[in-house]
């Protein structure tokens, strides 16, 4: 997939290839397997694998699992399912935990220089200990045992003679450094948890920040991109590579990270909307996870088109969620069959259509994709049309359909209201109307012109069908002074609507992915999740137009 926009790494890139400092490009994308991945996770991925590209280089997946109390295999599938979606496979696969022999092995090798300590404080004492951005940390009372003490200690925490908690090795750094990072961070910890990769083989886990400098050193990583919080991270980086002597020594470049309007760019916040039911799952249609954007609808072309667009920054910014829409719009409308639907029926009675005939009308598949052909679609005496294309009492200005009104419907012909029927409640569950044989559509007729064309669906071939349409799911605050409550209590309660319609009877065999326009309503999907056997559902992707321009 080329592309030919430039940006600060891919400067680096060329630089580095010119100067003759690599003559070849690997790059990686690493991600903890705790959860799902998000659209946060894609435009490093579309990075990542697309820097590699332009330069004919190679990239790994490789999943830093060092946590196992927070990872599972549902998650390692769940991320190499989105980066192949997203049209990308990966040169090497690779996990954390492949290497755990040898990153035990430079652990130990930092004993033996004096540069870690078993450390028996526990987590609250050893925050309490790191001092603040302001005041510089104090030495542990542990911090100066031998190396001969903390290799044997060490050696037993290995054999899992500690409880979970009882002591962690410690990097031996500064505990006066400015960067609260290099303030003897902690580099494996006790936890007797099984691993979905090893089993039950080690009690102790490397941590991230220690583990993830010397995968990318083993793998020979020429260029390690993440964004911008693991910026202060760097100097760490730099001293593990530099202190457990490996051989490779690459460098870390910062980008800033997508940060979108009313959504949850965070794996926890992801994780906690599922865990406590305000979704139902990871792949939820409102979820800004890859896997959420597919079920909903999304293209992966319409996902790296934006992520190209926004670029990439050495600042981190707020991209306004309307301009993905955008972005699917654009890839949508020249795929996108156009069909109609009614997701709130009215009933509609054409009183001199005769009775029991069928006829069958033409329209095009997208009119702005000629080649896509025509289609068929019945017309008979009984049809459907949209609740809110109806009102008795119309404002002026009001150019649907009202008692005396006449309509086109669209590909179809002229109807006029005649008459309203009502329920014992005064509501209206039937309109009676006429039509003109003469208006049908691409007849010619200009005998007279109407001002209002419906969209409808013939009533006793309809598919019915449920209807999802989607606000936010996530409120943004209206100011910057307003008091900062849990994120959930942003939560919007109207961030789905399920309405029970009608589609065109074309509609009965489509598959879940299938993409249409609805006349009037945007885009859906058919959801592949709840979708069964004679009962279709559809997400609504994206109305049809917005006020967002690049």
């Amino acid at each position: 997939m080329e592309n030919n926009s430039s940006n600060f790494i891919k400067n680096i890139i060329k630089d580095d290839l010119e100067s003759g400092k690599h003559d070849h490009v690997i790059t990686r994308f690493p991600p903890e397997p705790n959860g799902y991945l998000h659209i946060g996770h894609a435009k490093s991925i579309i990075l990542n694998f697309g820097v590699a590209d332009d330069f004919n280089g190679k990239t790994n997946l490789r999943f830093d699992d060092t946590n196992p109390l927070k990872e599972d295999i549902e998650f390692v599938n769940s991320i190499k399912e989105d980066v192949k979606w997203l049209g990308y496979d990966w040169d090497n696969l690779f996990f954390a935990s492949d290497y755990f022999d040898e990153m035990y092995k430079r652990a130990v090798l930092l004993i033996n220089k004096g540069l870690a300590y078993v450390d028996d404080l526990n987590a609250d004492q050893i925050r309490e200990y790191r001092g603040t951005l302001t005041e510089p940390g104090k030495d542990s009372p542990y911090r100066n045992r031998t190396v001969e003490e903390n290799l044997e200690l060490f050696e037993k925490m290995r054999s899992g003679e500690f409880e979970n908690g009882a002591k962690v090795l410690r990097a031996k750094i500064d505990m006066s450094s400015p960067n609260i990072n290099l303030r003897d961070p902690v580099i494996y910890r006790i936890s007797h948890t099984e691993h979905h990769n090893t089993g039950n083989k080690w009690c102790i886990y490397p941590m991230y920040a220690f583990a993830h400098p010397i995968e990318d050193a083993i793998e020979g990583v020429t260029h390690s991109i993440c964004t911008l919080e693991f910026e202060d991270q760097r100097p760490l980086y730099d001293w593990i590579v530099e202190n457990c002597e490996m051989e490779s020594k690459p460098k870390q470049y910062e980008f800033g990270r997508l940060n979108l309007t009313n959504t949850v760019m965070s794996k926890r916040k992801l994780k906690q909307l599922v865990d406590e039911g305000f979704v139902d799952g990871w792949d939820d249609p409102r979820m800004p996870t890859v896997s959420g954007l597919r079920r909903r609808g999304y293209t992966p072309e319409a996902i790296r088109a934006f992520c190209q667009e926004i670029g990439v920054a050495k600042t981190s910014g707020v991209v306004d969620s309307q301009m993905l829409d955008h972005f699917v719009r654009e890839d949508l409308k020249l795929k996108a069959p156009r069909t109609m639907a009614i997701l709130n029926p009215l009933k509609v009675v054409i009183t001199n259509y005769p009775e029991g005939e069928v006829e069958w009308l033409d329209a095009e598949v997208n009119p702005e994709v000629p080649e896509m052909g025509t289609r068929q679609i019945p017309f008979s005496r009984e049809i459907y049309i949209e609740q809110d294309d109806f009102m008795e009492n119309p404002p002026k200005k009001y150019f649907r359909l009202f008692p005396g009104n006449e309509v086109r419907l669209k590909h179809a012909y002229f109807i006029k209201c005649e008459e309203v029927i009502k329920d014992e409640a005064g509501n209206v569950i039937e309109l009676r109307c006429t039509y003109d044989i003469e208006t049908k559509s691409g007849s010619g007729f200009t005998g007279r012109k109407v001002k209002g064309t419906l969209h409808w669906v013939e009533a006793s071939q309809a598919v019915s069908a449920e209807f999802r349409n989607y606000q936010p799911l996530i409120l943004d605050k209206e100011n910057d002074e307003e008091e900062e409550k849990s994120f959930l209590d942003r939560v919007n309660p109207d961030s789905v609507e399920v309405l029970q319609g009608f589609v065109e009877p074309n509609m009965k065999d489509v598959k879940p992915q299938d993409k249409f326009q609805f006349f009037r309503h945007g885009y859906y999907n058919v959801d592949s999740k709840l979708t069964v056997a004679d009962h279709l559902v559809f997400n609504q992707i994206v109305g049809l137009k917005s006020s967002f321009k690049l």
